[in-house]
C-alpha cells in the first residue's frame, strides 16, 4: 500500500497538467480530493458530456440557506482534472475536506480565518523573487514538460511548516483529511492518490498521528443538515477581483495556458487581436507578429521559461493598443479575465424553485448569459408576456436575473419592456432561499406578496405590492391586496399617505388590462382617493418649511402624473385644486412656483398672468431665498420656457442682476440645482439669449444719457483717440 500526495495550487494550469500526467502514470485505485464529502453523492455527474466547466459545488444548510458555500472548478483546476480522471478510469472519487455540515454549524468567523503564513510569498522570497505570483508561474504554471514538481513542493512546504501546528478550523480540516485517508487505507486500496492544497501535504505525510488525536479534535463539533449539488460558474467569479479568496487574477489567461496545444504566445496575442477587431479597431497580422516578437524578447531578457502575462500585457499595450490603457482594460476584461459560463446536466439535483425556473427558461428559450445583454419584450406576444411575468416574479423573490432598463429606442405605448439580463452564479443561493416560500416561482412569489399584504403598515406599501403583483400576474395574491388597498384607503386620513399611494394604484388601474389582469374596482378606489386628496391638500401645504415643502412637492408631482391616467373629470378636479393654491400667500414659494408652471402647462393660465406672478415673486421687496425657491419650483426641468418666452427670461435676468452680493452666494446652490436640470443645449441657448438681453439694456442705457453729461466727456474721448477738436 502506498499513499501519493499531490500538493497543488487551486486553479493552477501547470499543477493541473502535471497532475493529469502523474495520475495517468500512477493509475491509483482511489482518488481523494480536497472538497466537501457531501459532494460524494453527486460527483458522478461530472462524467456527463453536458457538464462543462467552469462549474461549482454548492453546499447549503437545509434549514438556513444563507449558510452556503461554493467550491468552484475550471477546466484548469487540478481538482477537476482529478475528478475527471477518476471517473474515466472507473476508480472511486471521494472528497476529504471537513464536511460542510460542520463548517455551517460553526461560527462564520472561524470559516473566514486565513493562514498565518503565505507559503507562496515565503518560497518566492527564498527563490529571489519579489512577486509570489510570478515565481509560481515560472516554476509551476509555465512548465509544459519535465518531471512533475510535487516532491519539491512537498519538501518546501515541510520546511515552511516545520514545528508549526495547525490551529482552529485548519486543525479540524486536516484532522478530517487524515480520518478519510485512514479509512481508505483500511479498505485495502493499494495506490491512494491524495489531491490537496500544497499547504496541507506535511499534515498528511506518514507517519500520521494516532487516530485518537484526530478524534479529540473533531469530537463534539456541531452539525447541520446539508444539501449539495452542482451549479454553473463563470471565469469572472473565479477572479480574485470578485472577492473569491482562492481566486486567480487571470482566469482567461490560465484557461489559455492549459488548453493551448502549442505556440502559446502566438495563439494568445491572436486572440487579443480578435477581441480588438470585434470593436472595429485596426489590428493587422503585422501587429500580431511584432507583438509576439516583443513578448518573447522580454521573456528571454528576464530569463523566464515562457512569456508570461506581464510580457503579454506589455506587448499588447505597446503594439496592439498603441499605449492606450483604455483599450488595455478592454483586453483585460474580455480576454485576461474572460467571461465563460459553464453548464450542468439536466439531471443535476436542484432546489424545487431552481428546477421550476430551469424548466420555464427552457420553455421560453431564455438562456443564461454571463455577460449583460438587453432584451426587448413586446407584451402583445404571449411568449414575451410570459418572459416579463417570470422576470417580475423573480424580482419579487430577490432573484435579480433581469433589471428593467432604458430602451435603446424610444418606446411608444405600454406594450414594450426592456430588460438587462445577467446571470450571476450567486443567484443559485437566492433560488434556494426562495424555496422557503414555495416549490415553484409562481407559488413562492404569491406567498411573498400575501405576506406583504398582511405586513404592510402604510397604504403606499400595499399599493406598491399590488402593482408588483399585477406585473408578475399573481392572481391568488390580488384579492387580498385589493381588499388591503380598499380598507386602508378608507381608514387612512393622512393626505400624504394617500398621495404616496396614488401613482402605483393609478398605473395598476390603467395598465392592468395590457397584461390581461382583472383590475375592476381599482379605478373607483383611485378616484375616491383623489377626491380626498383635493379636499385636504390646502391644509397639507400650509406653512411648510423648505425641507417639508420639497417632500410635499414630490408627492404633488406623483399625483399629477397619476391623474393623467384617470378620467377627465378627476383630472379637472385635481387641476382646479392646484389652481386655487397656486397663488395663495401661505403656500411655500417652491410649491407655488411649481403649481404656476403646471397651470401654464395645462393652459389654465396665460403667459401674461404667469409673467405677472413671476414678476411679483421676484420684486426687490421679496426675500432673496423665497424668490430663489419660486424660481426653482417654476423652472426646474423646463429650460424651454426661458428660451421661448423672452419676458420670463428678462424677469429672471433682472432679478439675478439685482441680487445683492452678500445674498448671491446663499442662493447660488438653489440656482445651480435649478439650471442643472436643463439639457446642455437649453443652457447654451439661454446664455445666448441672456447675452442679447444685456446688449439691448446697455444700448438703451447709452441712449438715455443726458446730452450735457455726454458733451462733458467728449473732449476726453477725443484726446484718448487722437481726434482734433
Amino acid at each position: 500500500m502506498t499513499v501519493h500526495l499531490f500538493g497543488i495550487r487551486h486553479h493552477g494550469p501547470g499543477s493541473a497538467r502535471a497532475l493529469a500526467t502523474a495520475l495517468a502514470e500512477l493509475r491509483p485505485d482511489v482518488v481523494l480530493i480536497e472538497g466537501p464529502p457531501e459532494a460524494d453523492k453527486v460527483v458522478e455527474l461530472a462524467a456527463s458530456e453536458e457538464m462543462e466547466p467552469p462549474v461549482a459545488l454548492l453546499a447549503y444548510a437545509v434549514d438556513d440557506s444563507a449558510r452556503a458555500a461554493f467550491w468552484p472548478f475550471a477546466v484548469f483546476s487540478p481538482e477537476w482534472q482529478a475528478v475527471r480522471y477518476g471517473l474515466a478510469a472507473g476508480v472511486p472519487v471521494r472528497f476529504c475536506d471537513l464536511p460542510a455540515a460542520y463548517q455551517f454549524a460553526g461560527e462564520p468567523k472561524e470559516r473566514r480565518k486565513g493562514l498565518a503564513v503565505d507559503p507562496l510569498a515565503e518560497m518566492a522570497r527564498a527563490g529571489g523573487y519579489d512577486d509570489p505570483e510570478r515565481w509560481w508561474d515560472d516554476v509551476v504554471e509555465h512548465r509544459r514538460d519535465g518531471a512533475p514538481p510535487f516532491e519539491v513542493i512537498a519538501d518546501a512546504m515541510g520546511e515552511l511548516r516545520a514545528g508549526e501546528m495547525a490551529e482552529g478550523r485548519e486543525a479540524q480540516r486536516e484532522a478530517y483529511m487524515r480520518t478519510v485517508l485512514r479509512k481508505a487505507i483500511r479498505e485495502g486500496f493499494e495506490r491512494i492518490a491524495v489531491v490537496c492544497g500544497a499547504w496541507h501535504v506535511p499534515a498528511l505525510t506518514e507517519p500520521l498521528p494516532p487516530a485518537t488525536h484526530d478524534q479529540r479534535i473533531l469530537k463534539g463539533l456541531p452539525k447541520s443538515k446539508v444539501a449539495c449539488t452542482w451549479v454553473p460558474w463563470t471565469h469572472g467569479r473565479l477572479a480574485t477581483a470578485s472577492g473569491y479568496g482562492a481566486g486567480v487574477t487571470s482566469p482567461g489567461w490560465y484557461h489559455h495556458l492549459f488548453t493551448a496545444p502549442d505556440h502559446v504566445t502566438t495563439r494568445w496575442l491572436t486572440r487579443v487581436a480578435q477581441v480588438l477587431r470585434k470593436k472595429d479597431l485596426p489590428v493587422s497580422s503585422a501587429h500580431v507578429i511584432e507583438a509576439v516578437r516583443l513578448a518573447e524578447t522580454l521573456a528571454a531578457l528576464r530569463e523566464r521559461p515562457l512569456a508570461g502575462l506581464s510580457e503579454m500585457t506589455e506587448a499588447t499595450r505597446a503594439v496592439l493598443c498603441n499605449g492606450n490603457d483604455v483599450l488595455l482594460d478592454l483586453v483585460t476584461r474580455e480576454a485576461v479575465v474572460g467571461e465563460l459560463l459553464g453548464s450542468v446536466p439536466p439531471e443535476t439535483p436542484q432546489a424545487p424553485v431552481a428546477a421550476d425556473l430551469a424548466a420555464q427558461a427552457r420553455r421560453l428559450r431564455m438562456r443564461r448569459d454571463a455577460t449583460e445583454r438587453l432584451v426587448d419584450l413586446d407584451l402583445r406576444k404571449p411568449n414575451d408576456l410570459a418572459k416579463s411575468r417570470l422576470l417580475h416574479r423573480l424580482r419579487i423573490l430577490g432573484v435579480d436575473w433581469g433589471e428593467p432598463a432604458e430602451a435603446e429606442r424610444q418606446n411608444t405605448g405600454t406594450f414594450r419592456e426592456t430588460w438587462a439580463l445577467l446571470w450571476e452564479p450567486g443567484l443559485e443561493v437566492d433560488l434556494v432561499a426562495a424555496g422557503a416560500h414555495g416549490t415553484t416561482v409562481l407559488g413562492a412569489a404569491t406567498t411573498v406578496m400575501l405576506a406583504a399584504a398582511a405586513d404592510s403598515s402604510t397604504l403606499a406599501e400595499v399599493t406598491a405590492a399590488l402593482e408588483r403583483s399585477l406585473l408578475a400576474d399573481l392572481p391568488d395574491a390580488l384579492p387580498e391586496l385589493l381588499r388591503g388597498v380598499d380598507t386602508r384607503a378608507a381608514k387612512d386620513a393622512d393626505v400624504g399617505h394617500l398621495m404616496a399611494a396614488l401613482p402605483a394604484l393609478s398605473r395598476s388601474a390603467r395598465y392592468g388590462d395590457v397584461r390581461g389582469n382583472n383590475t375592476a374596482g381599482l379605478t373607483e378606489v383611485a378616484e375616491r382617493m383623489v377626491a380626498r386628496v383635493c379636499a385636504g391638500l390646502g391644509r397639507t401645504v400650509h406653512g411648510l418649511d423648505a425641507e417639508a415643502a420639497a417632500k410635499v412637492l414630490a408627492l404633488i408631482e406623483g399625483v399629477q402624473e397619476a391623474t393623467s391616467l384617470l378620467s377627465a373629470t378627476v383630472r379637472d378636479e385635481w387641476l382646479e385644486t392646484l389652481q386655487g393654491l397656486s397663488d395663495r400667500a401661505t403656500v411655500p414659494p417652491l410649491i407655488t412656483g411649481r403649481l404656476t408652471r403646471l397651470m401654464l402647462d395645462a393652459d389654465r393660465l396665460d403667459s401674461a398672468e404667469v409673467a405677472l406672478r413671476l414678476g411679483r415673486a421676484l420684486t426687490p421687496g421679496v426675500e432673496t431665498n423665497a424668490a430663489a425657491a419660486y424660481v426653482e419650483g417654476f423652472l426646474a426641468g423646463r429650460g424651454l420656457l426661458l428660451i421661448h418666452d423672452e419676458r420670463l427670461l428678462e424677469l429672471v435676468d433682472r432679478w439675478l442682476a439685482a441680487v445683492p452680493d452678500e445674498a448671491f452666494l446663499e442662493v447660488l446652490p438653489l440656482l445651480r440645482r435649478t439650471f442643472g436640470t436643463f439639457a446642455p443645449p437649453e443652457r447654451r441657448s439661454i446664455g445666448e439669449k441672456a447675452r442679447g438681453l444685456g446688449l439691448a439694456t446697455k444700448a438703451a442705457d447709452v441712449a438715455d444719457l443726458e446730452d450735457e453729461r455726454a458733451a462733458a466727456a467728449l473732449p476726453v474721448v477725443r484726446l484718448l483717440l487722437g481726434i482734433p477738436a
